[in-house]
Protein backbone atom coordinates (compact mmCIF):
# COMPACT_ATOMS: atom_id res chain seq x y z
CA UNK A 1 0.00 0.00 0.00
CA UNK A 2 1.20 3.73 -0.79
CA UNK A 3 1.60 6.09 1.81
CA UNK A 4 0.37 9.63 0.65
CA UNK A 5 1.70 12.65 3.09
CA UNK A 6 -0.62 15.36 2.97
CA UNK A 7 1.29 18.63 2.24
CA UNK A 8 0.33 22.41 4.05
CA UNK A 9 -3.07 23.64 2.89
CA UNK A 10 -3.35 27.00 1.91
CA UNK A 11 -3.41 29.41 4.99
CA UNK A 12 -2.92 27.20 6.92
CA UNK A 13 0.02 28.49 8.62
CA UNK A 14 -1.86 31.58 9.30
CA UNK A 15 -2.78 31.80 13.47
CA UNK A 16 -3.96 35.38 12.51
CA UNK A 17 -3.63 38.45 10.09
CA UNK A 18 -4.18 42.09 9.93
CA UNK A 19 -8.10 42.85 8.80
CA UNK A 20 -9.44 43.28 5.37
CA UNK A 21 -6.34 42.18 2.77
CA UNK A 22 -3.57 44.45 5.22
CA UNK A 23 -0.95 41.10 5.46
CA UNK A 24 -0.99 40.27 1.84
CA UNK A 25 -0.49 41.25 -2.01
CA UNK A 26 -0.52 39.86 -4.84
CA UNK A 27 3.23 38.44 -5.93
CA UNK A 28 5.12 36.81 -9.09
CA UNK A 29 6.80 33.64 -8.85
CA UNK A 30 9.45 33.66 -10.78
CA UNK A 31 10.15 31.01 -13.32
CA UNK A 32 12.34 28.46 -11.99
CA UNK A 33 11.50 28.36 -8.78
CA UNK A 34 9.67 24.88 -8.96
CA UNK A 35 6.59 23.42 -6.89
CA UNK A 36 6.39 25.31 -3.67
CA UNK A 37 4.32 24.53 -1.44
CA UNK A 38 2.03 26.52 1.23
CA UNK A 39 4.13 28.25 3.72
CA UNK A 40 7.55 28.17 2.05
CA UNK A 41 9.26 31.66 2.35
CA UNK A 42 10.02 33.52 -0.05
CA UNK A 43 12.45 36.59 -1.23
CA UNK A 44 12.12 39.48 -3.49
CA UNK A 45 14.52 40.20 -6.39
CA UNK A 46 16.39 43.37 -6.08
CA UNK A 47 19.22 42.88 -8.59
CA UNK A 48 18.56 44.39 -11.94
CA UNK A 49 17.58 42.79 -15.36
CA UNK A 50 20.74 41.88 -16.98
CA UNK A 51 22.07 39.89 -20.09
CA UNK A 52 25.67 38.55 -20.18
CA UNK A 53 26.79 37.31 -23.64
CA UNK A 54 29.71 34.23 -23.33
CA UNK A 55 30.89 33.36 -26.98
CA UNK A 56 31.82 29.75 -27.44
CA UNK A 57 35.14 28.65 -27.55
CA UNK A 58 35.50 27.27 -31.04
CA UNK A 59 33.84 30.31 -32.60
CA UNK A 60 35.13 31.68 -36.16
CA UNK A 61 33.75 35.21 -35.92
CA UNK A 62 34.74 37.57 -33.61
CA UNK A 63 31.88 39.90 -33.77
CA UNK A 64 29.95 40.68 -30.18
CA UNK A 65 26.76 41.19 -28.38
CA UNK A 66 25.88 45.25 -27.68
CA UNK A 67 22.74 47.49 -27.03
CA UNK A 68 21.48 45.25 -24.52
CA UNK A 69 18.14 44.96 -22.93
CA UNK A 70 15.97 43.28 -21.08
CA UNK A 71 12.26 43.16 -18.97
CA UNK A 72 10.31 41.11 -16.63
CA UNK A 73 8.66 39.27 -19.73
CA UNK A 74 11.94 37.35 -20.19
CA UNK A 75 12.69 34.01 -18.57
CA UNK A 76 16.00 33.89 -16.41
CA UNK A 77 18.18 31.20 -17.48
CA UNK A 78 20.84 30.16 -20.28
CA UNK A 79 19.54 31.50 -23.81
CA UNK A 80 21.58 30.46 -26.91
CA UNK A 81 22.42 31.90 -30.26
CA UNK A 82 23.58 30.06 -32.98
CA UNK A 83 24.64 31.71 -36.49
CA UNK A 84 22.15 29.64 -39.03
CA UNK A 85 23.63 31.64 -42.30
CA UNK A 86 27.09 32.94 -42.36
CA UNK A 87 27.39 35.72 -44.82
CA UNK A 88 30.07 38.63 -45.76
CA UNK A 89 29.92 41.08 -43.11
CA UNK A 90 26.54 39.53 -41.65
CA UNK A 91 24.40 36.49 -41.22
CA UNK A 92 21.46 35.01 -39.89
CA UNK A 93 21.11 33.94 -36.24
CA UNK A 94 18.41 31.85 -33.94
CA UNK A 95 17.45 31.90 -30.25
CA UNK A 96 16.64 29.47 -28.29
CA UNK A 97 15.20 30.07 -24.99
CA UNK A 98 15.99 27.97 -21.56
CA UNK A 99 13.50 25.43 -22.38
CA UNK A 100 15.93 25.06 -25.79
CA UNK A 101 12.60 25.97 -28.20
CA UNK A 102 13.48 28.88 -30.42
CA UNK A 103 11.99 32.08 -29.56
CA UNK A 104 12.99 34.33 -32.68
CA UNK A 105 15.28 34.88 -34.99
CA UNK A 106 17.56 37.72 -36.19
CA UNK A 107 20.03 39.76 -38.34
CA UNK A 108 24.20 40.52 -37.45
CA UNK A 109 23.84 43.89 -37.38
CA UNK A 110 20.50 44.61 -36.92
CA UNK A 111 18.21 44.84 -34.03
CA UNK A 112 16.93 41.64 -32.40
CA UNK A 113 13.83 41.86 -30.09
CA UNK A 114 11.81 39.17 -28.62
CA UNK A 115 9.94 37.10 -25.43
CA UNK A 116 11.24 40.38 -22.72
CA UNK A 117 15.16 40.96 -24.74
CA UNK A 118 16.96 43.20 -26.77
CA UNK A 119 19.95 43.28 -27.82
CA UNK A 120 22.22 43.21 -30.95
CA UNK A 121 24.76 41.41 -32.46
CA UNK A 122 27.56 42.92 -34.32
CA UNK A 123 30.02 41.94 -37.15
CA UNK A 124 33.53 41.53 -36.02
CA UNK A 125 36.49 41.76 -38.04
CA UNK A 126 36.21 37.87 -39.01
CA UNK A 127 32.87 36.61 -40.22
CA UNK A 128 31.08 34.26 -38.44
CA UNK A 129 30.51 30.62 -39.97
CA UNK A 130 27.46 29.02 -39.77
CA UNK A 131 27.28 27.21 -35.91
CA UNK A 132 29.01 29.83 -34.27
CA UNK A 133 27.14 30.58 -31.11
CA UNK A 134 26.95 32.52 -27.67
CA UNK A 135 25.14 31.96 -24.40
CA UNK A 136 23.06 34.45 -23.11
CA UNK A 137 22.78 34.10 -19.63
CA UNK A 138 19.90 36.24 -18.70
CA UNK A 139 18.29 37.47 -14.91
CA UNK A 140 14.88 38.94 -15.34
CA UNK A 141 13.33 38.39 -12.03
CA UNK A 142 13.34 42.25 -10.41
CA UNK A 143 10.83 42.76 -8.13
CA UNK A 144 9.65 38.84 -8.66
CA UNK A 145 10.04 36.10 -5.88
CA UNK A 146 11.80 33.18 -5.55
CA UNK A 147 12.49 30.83 -2.39
CA UNK A 148 14.37 32.62 0.58
CA UNK A 149 18.09 31.10 0.73
CA UNK A 150 20.47 32.58 2.72
CA UNK A 151 23.60 30.70 1.46
CA UNK A 152 21.97 32.01 -1.70
CA UNK A 153 23.16 34.13 -4.92
CA UNK A 154 23.22 38.22 -3.47
CA UNK A 155 20.53 39.24 -5.65
CA UNK A 156 17.50 39.62 -2.66
CA UNK A 157 16.82 36.18 -2.55
CA UNK A 158 18.85 36.22 1.27
CA UNK A 159 16.46 38.54 2.80
CA UNK A 160 13.03 36.59 3.43
CA UNK A 161 10.21 39.08 3.15
CA UNK A 162 7.34 37.24 2.40
CA UNK A 163 5.34 34.15 2.98
CA UNK A 164 3.41 31.92 0.35
CA UNK A 165 0.01 31.59 0.67
CA UNK A 166 -1.04 28.86 -1.10
CA UNK A 167 0.80 25.76 -2.89
CA UNK A 168 2.03 26.96 -6.76
CA UNK A 169 3.89 25.51 -9.28
CA UNK A 170 6.30 27.49 -10.84
CA UNK A 171 8.85 25.77 -12.53
CA UNK A 172 8.48 26.45 -15.97
CA UNK A 173 6.65 29.70 -16.30
CA UNK A 174 6.21 32.99 -13.86
CA UNK A 175 2.97 32.29 -11.61
CA UNK A 176 0.84 35.09 -9.59
CA UNK A 177 0.79 34.56 -6.35
CA UNK A 178 -0.46 35.99 -2.60
CA UNK A 179 2.29 36.39 -0.29
CA UNK A 180 1.76 37.18 3.51
CA UNK A 181 3.95 40.17 3.81
CA UNK A 182 3.41 41.71 7.09
CA UNK A 183 1.68 42.12 10.49
CA UNK A 184 0.40 38.49 10.88
CA UNK A 185 0.75 35.21 13.19
CA UNK A 186 2.22 32.14 11.96
CA UNK A 187 2.88 29.01 12.97
CA UNK A 188 6.65 27.51 12.68
CA UNK A 189 6.02 24.04 11.98
CA UNK A 190 4.14 24.52 8.96
CA UNK A 191 6.77 26.95 7.49
CA UNK A 192 9.39 25.80 4.60
CA UNK A 193 12.98 27.23 4.54
CA UNK A 194 12.72 29.42 7.97
CA UNK A 195 16.15 29.75 9.83
CA UNK A 196 16.92 32.23 12.37
CA UNK A 197 18.29 35.20 9.75
CA UNK A 198 14.74 34.36 7.99
CA UNK A 199 13.06 34.65 11.36
CA UNK A 200 14.20 38.02 12.66
CA UNK A 201 13.19 39.68 8.83
CA UNK A 202 10.13 38.20 9.14
CA UNK A 203 9.73 39.54 12.42
CA UNK A 204 10.95 43.36 11.20
CA UNK A 205 7.57 43.37 8.60
CA UNK A 206 5.57 42.13 11.92
CA UNK A 207 5.18 38.77 11.42
CA UNK A 208 5.25 36.80 14.33
CA UNK A 209 6.06 33.20 14.41
CA UNK A 210 4.49 31.13 16.86
CA UNK A 211 5.67 27.55 18.14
Amino acid sequence: MSIKTEGVHAGEFLLSEANGSRSRENIVIAAGAGQLAAGTLLAKITAANALTATAASGNTGNGTVGAISVTSEAVSGAYVLTITEAVADGGLFEVAGPSGIAIGTGEVGKAFSGAGLGFTLSAGATDFDEGDSFTLSVAANLGEYLPYDDDGTDDGRRTASAILYAPVDATTSDVLAVGIVRDAEVTRRLLTGLDVNGAAELASAGIVIRD
